[in-house]
């Protein structure tokens, strides 16, 4: 193991903050569609790479980068919404397992598709903020870095402003709390769970434009992505957004630490371990191992 300083362990921790902020976007959106809709969306890393691929076949139109971003953006909530009136709407009735099965089959859909329109070579999106990296604190990091979470801390705050202080938001958690009762006093279910996907797939894109400076975008992109975020739900119990938020940092930061001073190898490892470990403390009654039988 290589001789490390102080400086180098404060740039791996600012630099897992930057990529655990991506995972907390993506796991937001699956929280807020999964409280009002009652489906996991495992289709939500095909929203990153969407957004991610459009904002760069936009930007090759020669769009400024501003429009080219709030145009992914809005295209990818867009066809979220279509996604939910197309594939989830017409089979609420199933099973769940029917309907993470559609999402699989959405999402193997979504990657095909991709594949057919932009093959398999890989893209590049310009940062936001040319220029060199900036020193903080004995880091060195890329202006892109903070631009993602910078984006992720507003977005937020903004999610925030939303539920608490608008009409629709507060709709919106009156159908994740009880939906019945939502319904019972005019609120449309239906129509609140198109608005989380749009939500939903809006805040993957986000995530898919902001770190697609740091790699190179392709059809595939979301997969990995989509995963690691559905771990960082779980670890919101799929309903609590703050723990989600604390949890997605602290993957990211767990991982740059695994890659930094052991193996980059291992760093996508991490995330299923971390799965792995939730479930066997949440699944297995433990209290009942100790008990003696009578």
């Amino acid at each position: 193991m290589p001789s490390f300083q102080l400086q180098d362990y404060v740039q791996l921790f600012v630099s897992g903050l930057s990529t655990g902020a991506i995972y907390v976007l993506i796991a937001l959106g699956l929280i807020t569609i999964y409280n009002v809709t009652g489906v996991i969306n495992l289709a939500q890393g095909e929203f990153v790479m969407l957004g991610a691929m459009l904002a760069v076949a936009l930007i090759r139109l020669h769009l400024p980068l501003a429009l080219s971003a709030l145009g992914a953006i809005l295209a990818v909530a867009l066809f979220g919404g279509l996604v939910h009136r197309l594939t989830i709407l017409p089979a609420r009735q199933a099973p769940d397992v029917a309907l993470i099965i559609i999402t699989i089959g959405t999402a193997i859909a979504i990657r095909g598709a991709a594949l057919f329109i932009w093959g398999t070579m890989p893209r590049g999106l310009p940062e936001f903020s040319p220029g060199a990296p900036i020193a903080i604190g004995g880091a060195v990091l890329s202006r892109q870095r903070l631009w993602i979470m910078g984006t992720a801390a507003g977005v937020l705050l903004l999610l925030y402003l939303f539920f608490e202080h608008t009409l629709l938001g507060k709709a919106v958690r009156a159908c994740s709390i009880n939906r019945q009762a939502a319904e019972l006093i005019g609120v449309d279910a239906h129509t609140m769970g198109t608005l989380a996907y749009v939500l939903g797939a809006a805040l993957s894109a986000i995530g898919g434009i902001v770190i697609a400076p740091l790699t190179l975008v392709s059809y595939d992109m979301g997969l990995m992505l989509g995963l690691k975020g559905f771990v960082v739900a779980i670890m919101g119990s799929l309903t609590r957004a703050p723990a989600a938020v604390v949890g997605g940092l602290l993957l990211g930061v767990l991982e740059a630490f695994v890659s930094g001073l052991w193996a980059s190898g291992f760093k996508d490892g991490i995330a299923f371990l971390v799965l792995f470990a939730l479930l066997l403390v949440r699944t297995v009654p433990w209290q009942d191992l100790w008990r003696r039988p009578v």
